[in-house]
């Protein structure tokens, strides 16, 4: 299955989708992680030391791989390039094993869906096209809050899409949004996981606002989230009671 999770920034977004991995890896499934968040850090929520080996280099940043396959240097504007450029071997060579788990950094597109087709546009769209429609293994895809990475032929093959929300009014509006920009797009079944609630009023103000049949986990506010978090330690780890609801989450996947 192909999982995509969405959401406002500071919602616990990445901390959700290292543990929905994890718990998929910790379940014999073969799982390849993806940050196409340009701010994310999901490596390290999987339990990678970027101090010990290194940072990972988004794949938007590898220019000589960029020029290799798409024929243009990165950043030149017009002229003639490859739109659909060979990337079937870029997991293979390019992906970090984290505790079992395949790691990838996409980094950011360079401007809106609607903008700019440079080359290295061109090189991402094409390996998560590959991704969604060719891999046959679990992709979670952890997303900034719009959907630049996506087309529609792409968000068409992503099976699930989960939106991220806290108890706030701009985390809502941001997962009305999201939720629009999917059912533009074609994506088959979206879900919201709502995070840090302090009370059981708020997720019925929540459900009344985005519809509690469409809510698939209400996870408590969990102090251990922001020790693991100060630490560095790997979330499905160090919170217990978060694992619990991620684990129920998984446990409900139709087809899992």
């Amino acid at each position: 299955m192909k999982i995509a999770v969405s959401g406002k920034g500071g919602v616990g977004k990445t901390t959700i989708s290292s543990m929905l991995a994890y718990g998929l890896a910790l379940r014999g499934r073969s799982v390849l992680a993806i940050d196409a968040d340009p701010n994310g850090s999901l490596a390290e929520a999987l339990g990678y030391d970027h101090e010990k080996n290194g940072r990972i280099t988004p794949l938007i940043d590898r220019k000589l791989l960029i020029e290799e396959r798409t024929g243009s240097k990165p950043g030149d504007m017009g002229g003639y390039f490859v739109l659909n450029p060979k990337v079937d071997d870029l997991v293979e060579k390019f992906s970090v094993e984290v505790n079992g788990i395949r790691v990838m950094v996409m980094g950011g597109l360079k401007e809106a869906l609607s903008g700019c087709y440079c080359s290295e546009n061109a090189l991402l769209r094409s390996f998560l096209r590959h991704l969604m429609v060719e891999r046959d293994e679990w992709v979670i895809l952890d997303m900034e809050a719009g959907f630049e990475h996506l087309t529609r032929g792409t968000a068409q093959s992503v099976d699930i899409l989960f939106i991220v929300v806290e108890p706030g009014i701009r985390s809502i509006d941001t997962a009305k949004k999201i939720t629009d920009l999917a059912l533009q797009t074609g994506i088959p079944e979206i879900g919201y996981i709502v995070n840090k609630l302090y009370s059981s009023e708020q997720i019925r103000e929540i459900s009344s606002l985005l519809g509690s049949d469409d809510i698939r986990a209400a996870i408590p506010f969990d102090f251990h989230a922001v020790e693991a978090d100060l630490q560095g330690a790997v979330p499905y780890v160090a919170c217990p009671e978060m694992e619990a609801h991620i684990s129920k989450l998984l446990d409900g996947i139709a087809a899992f």
